[in-house]
């Protein structure tokens, strides 16, 4: 949905990750990680300025710890861009509000 990063499961990764036709940022998340909470308004913003030309999902790795653990994810915020079905890029850990939109924007 074009205005904010929507969730995405285990049972939908595949088809709206894998399978996207433009770039995919995940933000691994979970309920305790206050970085997280700081960061979810940020890809927000992100989500809506550039809504065609990436997507941004959000999934909480507490709920949805197979497609994490397929990931390697294990410290939280995680960011992994996918194209085409690969990763291509992550950042770890809270980043800046510039950083964040070099990150999303070197994958355009």
């Amino acid at each position: 949905m074009a205005g904010e990063a929507s969730a995405v499961g285990d049972t939908d990764f595949d088809e709206q990750v894998l399978a996207a036709s433009m770039p995919t940022v995940v933000d691994f998340w979970t309920e305790s990680c206050a970085p997280c909470k700081t960061l979810a308004p940020l890809l927000d913003e992100l989500a809506t300025k550039y809504a065609g030309r990436v997507q941004i999902r959000k999934m909480n790795a507490t709920e949805h710890p197979v497609t994490s653990t397929r990931y390697f994810v294990r410290a939280f915020p995680t960011l992994l861009v996918f194209k085409e079905g690969r990763v291509v890029d992550q950042v770890v850990g809270m980043v800046s509000r510039g950083k964040l939109e070099d990150f999303v924007t070197r994958h355009l």
